[in-house]
């Protein structure tokens, strides 16, 4: 019994030894799993930011590979300017005042012809003669009768002075002094009657005598000398009173609307490099239904490059207006119409319709499409798409148009 005990302690402290040691084992192979657990996924977490670095320089390389390729365009911000609003017109030349000038008495044969086409004359100044042996004949027969009349009324006022003596003397009855009164008013009737003839006679004469009706600029005759001419021959001249000519300008509706009488135009005949300053005194009320234009009279003091009939340019200036001016390469057109390439947030193409104004030195005026602060491209804007990307060049200005005037440009659309 005392032997057993001692033996049985000692396996039991062997046991428990036993135990501790795999207690102690199991706590080191959980600690290596566990290392090995930790020391995974920190490789994992290392993998991933090392794969997403690599991934993001790939991208960078690749977006600045791709803005390397992008093409570079010349683009301005072109702001708002005050432009003088010019309208363009074609028309013809002449006078402002055309008047015909014919025969106004019965006509005859054109003995002499005074004046020809270029002729300045006064009015009153007698432009042909038409033969007038005739008229002059019945003239002298007319006068002759105012002769006759005169004579009846000094004889009929010279027994009614008689009469008038003898009446107190009873010599004589008042009927006849009434009868010799009557006698004197037919003959003093008479005598206006052969005066009126005749002055009548003078003035059909007068009219024979082709005049100006007022001073002006002969523009076309028609009559020659032996011509036999009646009121039925139509204008034997056309004269340009006062000498004032005009262009008849052709303008559409659109331009018609946005003038007034009294704005100035300078003219250009077609052949000369003469430029003549006029001012509208005339705006057509009505449009041609055929055509849709209306005519817009301008008034021009002479001057010997005016040719009445011939063709001439006019540019009119109808009142300033503020809008964006763009250089004609900017402006693109098509079957919609015409239009802008603009570069909008990243660097890409936008294509924006525009309407187009007036013509000046500097450029186009855009009516309306544009603000002035988006970035417009300049050159090469028929080779552009909408959409593609591109590597913007701020140009300095409008009027200054080559490569050295460059800057990078802001990639925001409208950027100043």
């Amino acid at each position: 019994m005392n032997y057993e005990s001692p033996v049985s302690h000692m396996e039991q402290t062997a046991g428990m030894t036993d135990i501790d040691e795999e207690r102690v084992a199991a706590r080191r192979k959980r600690i290596v799993i566990a290392t090995i657990v930790a020391a995974i996924l920190l490789l994992g977490i290392l993998g991933f930011f090392l794969t997403r670095g690599d991934d993001e320089a790939a991208t960078g390389d690749a977006a600045a590979a791709a803005d390397a390729q992008a093409p570079v365009v010349t683009v301005v911000a072109p702001g708002s300017k005050t432009v003088v609003r010019s309208i363009n017109a074609t028309g013809t030349i002449g006078a402002r005042f055309d008047t015909p000038i014919s025969v106004v008495g019965e006509g005859g044969r054109v003995t002499q012809v005074y004046v020809d086409a270029g002729d300045w004359v006064k009015q009153g100044q007698v432009l042909a003669s038409v033969d007038r042996s005739v008229q002059n004949q019945q003239a002298e027969g007319l006068r002759a009768q105012i002769s006759v009349a005169e004579s009846s009324l000094n004889l009929a006022q010279a027994q009614l002075n008689r009469a008038l003596q003898l009446v107190d003397r009873g010599f004589i009855s008042q009927a006849d002094v009434d009868r010799l009164t009557a006698e004197k008013e037919r003959a003093q009737a008479q005598l206006r009657v052969a005066r009126a003839s005749f002055n009548e006679a003078q003035q059909r004469n007068a009219r024979l005598s082709i005049v100006a009706p007022t001073s002006g600029y002969i523009l076309e005759r028609t009559v020659q000398p032996g011509q036999t001419v009646t009121q039925g021959s139509g204008a034997l001249f056309r004269m340009a009173a006062g000498g004032q000519m005009e262009m008849q300008a052709l303008l559409s509706e659109d331009n018609l609307a946005q003038i007034s009488v009294g704005e100035s135009a300078q003219v250009t005949p077609v052949g000369t490099t003469q430029t003549l300053n006029g001012q509208i005194w005339q705006v057509a009320p009505t449009i041609d239904p055929q055509t849709r234009q209306g005519i817009a009279r301008i008034a021009l003091s002479y001057d010997r490059a005016l040719r009445p009939g011939g063709f001439a340019n006019a540019t009119i200036r109808s009142g300033a207006i503020s809008a964006p001016v763009l250089p004609e390469s900017a402006v693109q057109s098509d079957t919609k119409g015409n239009f802008v390439y603009i570069v909008g947030p990243g660097n890409k193409v936008e294509r924006r319709g525009v309407e187009v104004g007036a013509v000046t030195d500097e450029g186009l005026t855009i009516a309306s499409g544009l603000s002035g602060r988006e970035l417009v491209v300049v050159y090469a804007g028929g080779f552009l798409n909408p959409g593609e990307v591109v590597q913007p060049r701020r140009q300095k200005g409008i009027a200054r148009q080559t490569a050295t005037d460059s800057e990078p440009a802001s990639t925001s659309a409208g950027a100043e």
